[in-house]
């Protein structure tokens, strides 16, 4: 791996309001609001209450509450090295903690009264308001230490975890309870580093998402409360399907078991522990009313979602004729591309702890929207909100899942827990429940066709996306879906980056019974892979090199120097051999810029990706480390969907299971992946969910230059 160390500067960052007409909820863009962020009213602005975000101890730490959730993608490290850089905490004093659901202290700046974590907007989000929140409580100890000596505040300094006046030294420990007591400073006086100054940001430092491997991090599936009962569910076989009744086949008689019971969508075996009621499970006979339940057949519904493709749409964006311009264009491809269900496959299958009792409902669990699941807890047990504490743990990846507006699995285990009041239920989903309970990144089917005039000048595009939305049905919908349309089936799409003075977006939704959510990188997955490769194939069909076609028709600086910068450092033309090929993609996503080039071998039909050249720019790398880490993960998990991973259906029923049939990219499979950092003068952008995108569209391309031909339908060898 190479990280490309960046010249850092410092910059404003922009915040965003919601309710102001202007938010970025999981990667979406909306309106900004059109004030100035100057004439913002306070109630908006973020809490930069040091007390609320930060414990000074006796013995000298520095707790630091992390409102976003960690699950792999560095949270803890990012947003307390931002804390720590302000308050100039040494490194090692430096604890990161889960701060507990609280939206009314922990909200997302850009949410509004709202605790949560995705889009990649955790730390960008949180850039200025964790750096004043630092500032915040230096400016107090420094006042505190000040009262202490018998001088002015501003004849101090601070450094390592000390505040220092000449030969004198007082540890912030030891300034603990008196610099609590000083009044919080307005964030509008604070003075933050200026880019020189900085002794963290911009510099690779040692992760602080510290006991995952020697076992000591704590994740939902380690709680063990006293008294604590485990539950194991049991799922229709088809989507939709109600319990009518089951048979204990004796069961409910054996050791250990504490009972048998129905929730909303399933029968749970309750007992003291997980294999007890892993085994009764096994022996349970459930009754299903079908007569709702969905009978899809992934065949069926490709050749539906291709039909669809055919008819006119819900117009998206047009600009332009493009049909007239199709009839003048020298040379048009034609290209149709299929994305299939996919799980989220999570490192952490889905479970959570719940107690119930008269005074409300505690939960544990690696909670990515507290908020909202605190509000479904609430729901359900129809109690108050803030009668339902959310303990937040770590979490073993997500990808999209835990953002369930429906909290599935959680809501499950409330259920499942009233019905042992007083005492703590966890649930436990195994990997083939995971797997086949729904809840999948939706399939879509896309058809593009695009144009050139005689000298290679862009001329038109036409897309038709099918699929279905995943936002309609919640509560997200009324800002998402405009006359029919979920943005997220289009992201990616109708921001084209090259200039087509011609286009036509079309929309096709496809309801039906199976349960779809965003998926790492959401909309980009279908969008990039449609983009890309037309864009390639358009270039050769016009008789140039695709890096520079796409450089002469970008219309974006930023976008064109990562595609410029990939190619010169994954020597773009080089001699490549016998079925070698390299190919090329590039998407803005997430506020972000991401540039790969692939290199692959082909042998016979099967596809090895040899080496990915990542280039991103993503404003300031507040950590570099962590950049390449998320690019290289992100990479990795693409990598998963372009050559292996499918979820199919028939007659309603998912086939795959567990990781033999569900194929993930695995460590055989894993090229060697280079990541080169843009220096940037731009504010922290996302990084946790743009590289995945851009693989399948990278390797489907130099799967072509290898052997003349595209192959559109994923995944490569499924």
């Amino acid at each position: 791996m190479i990280v490309k160390r960046q010249g850092l500067s410092r910059r404003r960052f922009l915040q965003v309001v919601a309710g102001t007409g202007g938010a970025l909820v999981l990667g979406v863009h909306l309106p900004r609001p059109a004030h100035a962020e100057s004439e913002r009213p306070d109630a908006n602005r973020p809490n930069t209450d040091p007390n609320v975000f930060i414990t000074l101890t006796p013995d000298n730490r520095v707790e630091v509450m992390i409102k976003h959730l960690e699950m792999g993608q560095g949270a803890f490290t990012g947003l307390a090295m931002l804390v720590g850089e302000e308050l100039d905490a040494a490194w090692d004093q430096l604890v990161a903690k889960p701060a507990p659901g609280d939206p009314t202290k922990f909200n997302h700046t850009q949410w509004g009264p709202m605790q949560g974590t995705g889009g990649s907007t955790g730390l960008s989000s949180s850039y200025l308001q964790m750096r004043q929140v630092g500032a915040a409580m230096r400016q107090m100890l420094l006042a505190a230490a000040a009262k202490r000596w018998g001088v002015k505040a501003d004849t101090l300094r601070t450094e390592q975890g000390q505040v220092i006046n000449g030969n004198e030294r007082l540890s912030y420990g030891e300034l603990a309870e008196a610099a609590r007591a000083e009044p919080v400073p307005n964030p509008d006086g604070l003075t933050l580093k200026n880019p020189d100054q900085f002794i963290y940001i911009g510099k690779p430092m040692p992760r602080l998402d510290k006991g995952k491997t020697d076992g000591s991090a704590i994740y939902t599936q380690d709680i063990n409360l006293p008294g604590m009962l485990t539950a194991v569910v049991i799922h229709p076989p088809r989507f939709g399907a109600k319990v009518t009744g089951f048979n204990a086949n004796g069961a409910d008689k054996a050791d250990g078991v504490e009972g048998i019971v129905t929730f909303s969508n399933g029968v749970a075996v309750v007992a003291k522990d997980f294999w007890t009621a892993q085994s009764a499970a096994k022996q349970v006979k459930v009754s299903w009313d079908e007569s709702n339940a969905e009978r899809l057949s992934t065949s069926a519904m490709w050749e539906t979602l291709k039909g669809l493709t055919n008819q006119p749409g819900l117009i998206a964006e047009q600009k332009g004729d493009a049909s007239t311009a199709f009839i003048e264009a020298a040379h048009t491809v034609e290209m149709d591309f299929a994305t299939p269900f996919l799980p989220h496959a999570t490192m952490e299958p889905m479970n959570c702890v719940a107690r119930v009792d008269k005074d409300g409902c505690e939960l544990w669990s690696g909670f990515q929207m507290p908020t909202g699941d605190q509000m479904g807890a609430a729901r359900i047990l129809g109690i108050k909100p803030e009668q339902v504490k959310a303990n937040v743990l770590i979490a073993g990846s997500s990808f999209g899942r835990r953002a369930n507006p429906a909290w599935d699995y959680g809501l499950e285990c409330v259920d499942i827990a009233r019905q042992f009041p007083g005492k703590p239920v966890k649930v436990v989903w195994t990997r083939e429940v995971d797997t086949r309970a729904g809840w999948y990144r939706p399939a879509y089917y896309q058809r593009v066709k695009a144009a050139v005039d005689g000298e290679g000048k862009l001329l038109a595009w036409q897309q038709h996306i099918a699929g279905k939305s995943v936002v309609s049905g919640t509560p997200f919908e009324s800002a998402l879906v405009h006359n029919g349309i979920d943005h997220t089936s289009i992201e990616g799409a109708t921001d084209l980056p090259y200039a087509f003075p011609n286009t036509d977006f079309r929309v096709h939704n496809h309801n039906h019974g199976v349960p779809v959510q965003w998926w790492r990188a959401v909309g980009h997955n279908h969008t990039a892979l449609a983009k890309e490769v037309t864009m390639d194939a358009l270039a050769r069909k016009a008789g140039q090199d695709p890096v520079q076609f796409r450089l002469q028709q970008g219309t974006n600086p930023r976008y064109n120097a990562v595609l410029k910068t990939a190619a010169e450092k994954a020597g773009w033309g080089k001699e490549m051999g016998a079925n070698r090929g390299m190919g090329v993609a590039v998407q803005f996503l997430f506020e972000s810029y991401v540039a790969l080039v692939a290199e692959v071998t082909m042998e016979g039909d099967e596809v090895k990706v040899d080496k990915i050249t990542c280039v991103v720019d993503c404003g300031l790398a507040v950590d570099p480390d962590i950049v390449a880490a998320q690019m290289e993960g992100g990479i990795g998990f693409g990598l998963g969907q372009v050559l292996f991973s499918t979820l199919s259906i028939e007659d309603g029923k998912v086939k795959q299971s567990n990781f033999q049939n569900h194929k993930v990219a695995r460590m055989r499979d894993m090229p060697e992946v280079e990541v080169h950092i843009m220096p940037s003068a731009e504010p922290p952008t996302g990084v946790g969910e743009p590289a995945t995108a851009v693989v399948a569209p990278a390797v489907v391309n130099a799967v072509a230059a290898a052997t003349g031909k595209y192959r559109t339908h994923l995944p490569l060898m499924g």
